[in-house]
């Protein structure tokens, strides 16, 4: 069943997510995927510079072999899915700033020399928006 959501920039993160490769939760039986959710939601309410960027959740985003996947999106913009990240306040941060700096881009194309460090090597796919494809 679909949810409606927010328009605009988001960050839609699985709250289903293993927590790594060998490991389904943590020891107090919390998946990674809602762990990442509350790092999201702790570092975006810490900075009112994220409240521009939505963060949203839903259960599985068919990323598994990628643990702590996180799908970025906004209208008319190319959309990214980026994952294996450890599910705490750095990795949040690191998706945030590259959010911040996505939804200030034309069409979703974010310059390499402004990534965070801790997004280098994390993504999965890029996607086009309804409509388009890149050239």
């Amino acid at each position: 069943m679909l949810k409606p959501a927010a328009p605009g920039p988001a960050v839609v993160a699985c709250n289903t997510c293993r927590l790594s490769d060998d490991a389904r939760e943590n020891d107090e039986g919390r998946r990674g995927g809602a762990l990442l959710v509350e790092a999201l939601r702790r570092v975006q309410a810490s900075d009112p510079a994220y409240a521009g960027v939505a963060v949203e959740e839903m259960p599985c985003l068919f990323a598994c072999q990628s643990f702590c996947a996180v799908h970025l999106r906004c209208p008319g913009k190319v959309g990214y899915v980026m994952g294996k990240f450890a599910p705490d306040d750095d990795a949040a941060r690191a998706i945030l700033d590259y959010a911040r700096a996505y939804a200030d881009s034309d069409w979703g194309q974010v310059p390499y020399k402004q990534w965070p460090q801790g997004v280098k090597g994390h993504f999965l796919t890029r996607t086009p928006p309804e409509g388009f494809v890149v050239e």
